[in-house]
């Protein structure tokens, strides 16, 4: 099932207050990136982040869940109603985000 553009809205609104939020569609869902890092993406109207360990620390209860079969687990994000603690989540793992790699042109 693919994400709807609708919760992708909902939730670049509620992150609207941080700078450089920007998103890619893939495949039906979409990747979110802050401040030009990899965060984590919706997938079947999910936001879901990446596992690292201030994400987890940050979160009540982490839940994990699988984003699409086969991939590696993510933390599903619960609270999306609540602006102010998924703006913490993202400014808390900004700095533990691997900085993408930069492809070579062809």
């Amino acid at each position: 099932m693919a994400s709807s553009k609708e919760y992708l809205q909902f939730i670049l609104e509620q992150l609207s207050d941080l700078e450089e939020i920007t998103y890619r569609a893939m495949m039906g869902e979409f990747i979110i990136y802050y401040r030009g890092k990899i965060v984590g993406g919706i997938y079947d109207d999910r936001l879901l982040v990446k596992p690292v360990k201030s994400a987890i620390s940050y979160m009540r209860t982490p839940s994990y869940e699988l984003p699409y079969d086969g991939a590696k687990e993510m933390l599903l994000v619960e609270e999306v109603d609540n602006k102010e603690f998924l703006m913490g989540l993202f400014n808390a793992m900004y700095d533990e985000l691997p900085v993408p790699k930069v492809r070579k042109k062809k």
